[in-house]
Order: C-alpha cells, then sequence, then structure tokens
C-alpha cells in the first residue's frame, strides 16, 4: 500500500525533493504541498506537466499553518520537511507536530537528492542566508573566466509565477528578467552575473536544467540560496560562513550540513567583526569538520557617491531575505551610512504601508531599515510607497540590484556594493586550482 505523503516547502527544495525522489516512486503518494517564508505562493498547484505521469491532476499547495488539518485530512503516514535556513530547535517543533498529528517525518540528505553531471561542479552555498555567498560565488565566477572556462552559474530556485513556464529558466540580459517577470529576490541573484557576462539558470526542473546548461558550460557553478545544500553532486563545495553571528553555523538546518560538507569554508566579515567571534566561528567549524580549509576574506563596501551620504538624513534599503528568514536586523547599506557620515538613519518603519507594514510586523528585529521586499507587484508597489513616504534626503540601497529600475522614487539612490577580498594564503584560486586539478 502506498504511503501518503505531504512535502513541507517554500517553493524550493521541496519541488526538487518531489521531482527527484517521489515523481516516478510507486511506493509513495504525495497529497499534498505546504508552503511558508515566502508570501503568495500557497493556495497554488504543482502542476500536472511537471508533476509526471502518477499525478495527472497536479498537486495542491497549502499554507502551511493547515498541517495538522492535512495530516488528519488525508491520513498521512510521512511528512517530509523540505525548506531551510531554520534553527534546529525549530525543525524538531516541526517534527514533533507531525507525530502528534499521526505522521512519521523525515529529511532528505545529499544522497538521495544530488544529481549528478557530466561536467564538473563547484558548489558555493552558506551556514546562513546574508553569510555572503553571492559576491563569494561571483568571485569564484571571476577565477575560472581568467583561467579560460566557460562558465554557466545554476542558482537555487525561487519559483514564485507561474511553475510550467519556470521549468527551465536562462538568464543571459536584463529582457530575459523581463521576460520571465522576476522578482526582486530573483533579481537581487540574478543581475550582478549577468552584470559581468555569466549566463544563470534557475527554474523548477533541476535535472532538466543541469542538462541544458551542460551543453554550453565547462564548468558549473551551484549558486546556493537559502543556506540550502546543493541540488548537484559537487567536485569542490565551498561554504561561507558568518562571524557576525558566531553559533549559527552548527545551529541552523540545513547550513550545518554545508558547514560539515564544505571542502573549503570562507569565513567572511572578517573586516567589520569581532576578533573574538571570527575565532568561536573557525573553531566550531574546526569541531565538526577537522578536515575542511579555511579562507579568511573581507566584504569590502564600495559606494557610488561618499558625498551624498555625510550629513544627509538618509533610509537605508537591505537585501530582502538577509534581514526576513536571515534574522539580520540591518546589511550592507547600514553599515555604510555609519561610516560615511549619514546625520540621521531615518527608520521606515512608521511609514510603512501595506505588505511592507505585514513585513514589519512578522520580522520585529527589523527596525531601523527596510527590506527591499518584491515578490510581486503589489510587494514592489508598497515598497515603493513607502519609501516616498519616508522623510530622508537619501536612499542607501544594499541590495544588489538597481532598484531605480522598478521603483520610481523622490529620492535619489545612493549604491552600496560588496565584493569578496581573500585575506593572506591560501585563496580560492589557490584552493581552486589544487582541488579542481587545473
Amino acid at each position: 500500500m502506498k504511503k501518503k505523503v505531504i512535502i513541507m516547502g517554500a517553493a524550493g527544495r521541496d519541488f526538487h525533493n518531489f521531482n527527484v525522489f517521489f515523481r516516478d516512486n510507486e511506493e509513495y503518494e504525495v497529497v499534498a504541498f505546504t508552503a511558508t517564508q515566502i508570501p503568495n505562493i500557497e493556495g497554488r498547484k504543482y502542476p500536472a506537466e511537471l508533476a509526471g505521469s502518477l499525478y495527472p491532476n497536479g498537486i495542491d499547495i497549502y499554507p502551511e499553518s493547515q498541517l495538522d488539518e492535512l495530516i488528519k485530512k488525508f491520513n498521512v503516514d510521512l511528512v517530509v520537511f523540505s525548506y531551510s535556513d531554520v534553527a534546529h530547535e525549530y525543525v524538531m517543533h516541526k517534527a514533533s507536530q507531525a507525530m502528534v498529528a499521526g505522521a512519521s517525518f523525515m529529511l532528505l540528505g545529499p544522497k538521495q537528492t544530488m544529481v549528478e553531471s557530466s561536467k564538473p561542479v563547484i558548489a558555493v552555498c552558506a551556514g546562513r542566508t546574508g553569510s555572503g555567498k553571492s559576491q563569494t560565488t561571483r568571485r569564484v565566477v571571476e577565477i575560472l573566466r581568467d583561467l579560460g572556462k566557460k562558465v554557466v552559474v545554476v542558482r537555487h530556485p525561487m519559483p514564485y509565477g507561474d511553475l510550467v513556464a519556470q521549468k527551465v529558466q536562462r538568464f543571459a540580459t536584463y529582457d530575459d528578467l523581463d521576460y520571465h517577470k522576476c522578482t526582486i529576490e530573483e533579481r537581487e541573484e540574478y543581475e550582478p552575473h549577468i552584470d559581468r557576462g555569466a549566463i544563470v539558470y534557475a527554474g523548477v526542473d533541476y535535472e532538466a536544467i543541469l542538462r541544458q546548461a551542460e551543453q554550453e558550460a565547462d564548468v558549473v557553478i551551484w549558486d546556493g540560496g537559502n543556506n540550502d545544500f546543493p541540488f548537484y553532486k559537487p567536485d569542490l563545495m565551498i561554504t561561507v560562513v558568518d562571524p557576525h553571528r558566531p553559533g549559527h553555523e552548527i545551529a541552523y538546518h540545513p547550513g550545518e550540513v554545508n558547514v560539515r560538507m564544505a571542502d573549503v569554508v570562507v569565513i567572511n566579515k572578517e573586516d567589520t567583526a569581532n576578533f573574538e567571534d571570527i575565532e568561536e566561528v573557525r573553531e566550531n567549524v574546526r569541531h565538526v569538520n577537522p578536515q575542511a580549509i579555511f579562507i579568511d576574506a573581507a566584504s569590502p563596501l564600495f559606494v557610488e557617491d561618499i558625498s551624498q551620504i555625510a550629513n544627509k538624513r538618509v533610509v537605508v534599503v537591505e537585501d530582502g531575505p538577509t534581514l526576513t528568514h536571515g534574522g539580520m536586523s540591518y546589511g550592507a547599506g547600514y553599515i555604510a551610512a555609519i561610516k560615511y557620515g549619514a546625520a540621521e538613519i531615518v527608520s521606515p518603519k512608521p511609514y510603512a504601508v501595506g505588505t511592507i507594514a505585514e513585513t514589519y510586523a512578522k520580522y520585529g528585529q527589523v527596525e531601523e531599515v527596510l527590506p527591499a521586499m518584491g515578490y510581486s507587484e503589489r510587494q514592489i508597489k508598497d515598497l515603493e510607497e513607502t519609501l516616498n513616504r519616508v522623510p530622508a534626503d537619501v536612499i542607501v540601497s544594499g541590495t544588489p540590484i538597481n532598484i531605480s529600475r522598478l521603483v520610481k522614487v523622490n529620492k535619489p539612490i545612493v549604491r552600496v556594493m560588496y565584493e569578496l577580498e581573500e585575506i593572506g594564503k591560501p585563496t580560492l584560486k589557490d584552493v581552486i586550482m589544487e582541488k579542481m586539478r587545473w
């Protein structure tokens, strides 16, 4: 008799787990997905076109808040936890909830879910969202291109729109971003690669994505997201950790998996972190992964026009996921505003409208900065209105994208950018050359 399954997710790992483990598996029947973390992703279907022959009607996606009643309604045997960037304690609370409701609880690991590539794969992942994975990925791409390699970046999924249309997505230009109706969160990850001439793939069916990407790549870069572990089996595994949050590298799921799997651990942000915190992170990593190679690194800030910050009242916009499920209260924009002498950092919270106000209510640690939320057109409009309501002279933007392409604002925007710089030896190039035998 088939085991009835609910997959708990957030429009990413959940779909991948289904595709590679459950889709054609006649021992199981997936009766529902649940969704959390990301606004407006429940109430949809995982479509029949992607679900395979066993699911001619597709699979309904419900809010995670209905988990108990769904387990009882469908007489569920097994709940599969399939999202990331959550505390270990949180995972076990969900396990307890599922068990009491009548189901067993499972996590699928790398062996069951990684797809193998015909091309070399370098994976860049993190211990927490906001550790500096993106600039590390950009640095790896730069190194490989300097070595004459054709590089394709495959990004962890963010399929918030039409799932059938998003099965395999290729991004080479800004027009591709518009064509695929990308959210701000997607643009934050794709634009910096496009700006450097790199090809980016993303979507829903990651085996199909890989097979297409392999056709134009010497090396595939797995650009991980939300501290998830790779969907592809890596030949070199790089994990970025954050000394601004010491202890998190061994306290969050599945970030600890990334730390334990890593060939290389990049301790980022050492230029702005306390020495004691850096060493705590180093010892925690060494305890669970004594074979890892350490790379010390910084992410220095680059500001378009410092003069526009000094002695000005500023409102700071930061990368959304870093502040929300990443748990940070500030980011690069806030650091830059202080460093370059802003007269005042005006809190946008009292001026927030609509979905932005809802975000503040949900994530209580965010007070003095504005998360660049843009999962929908409504959110982008609410972001625009909030920015225009704040009584400030300048917007300091720490998000990786040029938000002026998406919002019309009544204040000048000063962009803050950051890149990875290794400190001392070894460097990423040293490790790549040795491990990949180039």
